[in-house]
């Protein structure tokens, strides 16, 4: 972990880290201090506070400081790690003693809610409306987040499912949406599911808001879906693989649709693409060992004769390859001996080099003018 820095708040200061991040990247932004600030004002009229997609737990913790305990909801894996380690950093601070994601969102009715607003307008969509069936009937919303990544049309998507009191001024190129319960609601909603057909599967893969490259078949996983069938079919009977940073799953569920028995377990950082992939499951009839809603592989997971992968070279807005290395390591501590990774990645990124790191045999076996496919083993 990298050393703490400190974040003032009006109740004390808060030390802050960002986990498996490079140097220079903090544990916040202006947003989380813009929304901490605002949400300062209100807390002596709003028992019940809840926190959505918090990043690293600077609101959550923030809040609690202010006062006591929060809820806090979360899409990404990354917070419950990245709270423990900053709650052991921020003694007498109560984290909340159950973290919830979309897997098991908490129950309302929250007197106050602070929201990260995410990059997609999809999502944001999806938040609002969510939050619309938890918030009280006098609560406030309080959606902040920094201008460059606020989402095409947010003031729109903000007008179709809750009332906006008033937008107040920006500070620090961040900007907090003050706002009331509105209507809208998730059922019915036409925007929760988007998918496509996938040749050889029997049902649409579909996929919630917060999940990429949910509407078409992803341009990096087309050049890898090919050899998942050649290499499915040349495991043994009972042989366990990883479909890692799944997202909707059409790798493993093309992995199971190419061998009948074989296990595939499913893992990602998003909870909304653990509950798309048990929810595509289900519409295509296939049964999976187990679906992890972790940051890469847990400790103490299984291993693998095969592993499938199309990393993500982005993270709350940094780019980089810091996500595939960690994945990387992860996958070579969990091949079997003389198991294998079919990877592929964006051809700029040089995972040709970074792969040499943690596997003794990397090989080329597909390549298109954007992407490269990589077989890699310890």
């Amino acid at each position: 972990m990298p050393s703490a820095e400190v974040l003032p708040l009006t109740a004390g200061n808060l030390k802050l880290s960002r986990p498996g991040a490079e140097p220079g990247l903090r544990a916040w932004d202006a947003a989380d201090e813009l929304l901490l600030a605002e949400a300062g004002n209100r807390l002596a009229d709003s028992p019940r506070v809840l926190v959505v997609d918090d990043q690293f737990g600077a609101l959550t913790l923030g809040l609690a400081q202010a006062h006591g305990p929060v809820t806090s909801v979360a899409d990404s894996a990354v917070l419950p790690d990245a709270l423990d380690y900053n709650a052991r950093h921020n003694p007498g601070i109560a984290r909340p003693a159950l973290l919830h994601s979309w897997l098991n969102p908490p129950e309302g009715p929250f007197d106050l809610v602070v929201l990260r607003i995410p990059r997609h307008g999809a999502y944001l969509g999806w938040l609002l409306r969510w939050v619309n069936s938890v918030l009280a009937d006098n609560g406030c919303l309080l959606a902040g987040g920094m201008i460059k990544h606020l989402p095409d049309r947010s003031v729109d998507v903000f007008a179709e499912a809750v009332v906006t009191e008033t937008v107040l001024p920006a500070r620090k190129k961040a900007r907090v949406v003050v706002c009331r319960k509105g209507q809208a609601q998730l059922q019915g909603w036409a925007e929760s599911w988007k998918g496509y057909p996938q040749e050889g599967l029997p049902a649409p893969v579909e996929a919630l808001p917060a999940v990429f490259a949910r509407d078409k078949l992803d341009i990096g996983t087309r050049e890898l879906l090919p050899l998942v069938g050649p290499a499915v079919a040349g495991l043994k009977p009972g042989a366990r693989v990883l479909d890692l940073a799944c997202g909707n799953g059409v790798l493993g569920l093309t992995a199971l649709a190419c061998g009948s028995d074989i296990t595939v377990d499913f893992s990602d950082v998003s909870s909304q693409a653990i509950a798309s992939v048990q929810h595509n499951l289900g519409t295509c009839g296939y049964r999976a060992g187990q679906c992890q809603h972790s940051d890469g592989i847990r400790e103490g997971a299984a291993q693998y004769d095969l592993i499938l992968l199309n990393p993500p070279f982005h993270e709350g807005g940094v780019v980089g390859d810091h996500i595939a290395l960690r994945l990387f390591r992860d996958a070579a501590k969990h091949l079997v001996p003389g198991g294998r990774m079919l990877m592929v990645g964006n051809r700029h990124l040089g995972y040709h080099k970074s792969l040499k790191r943690f596997f003794g045999k990397v090989e080329q076996r597909a390549a298109s003018p954007r992407f490269v496919v990589f077989e890699a083993a310890p």
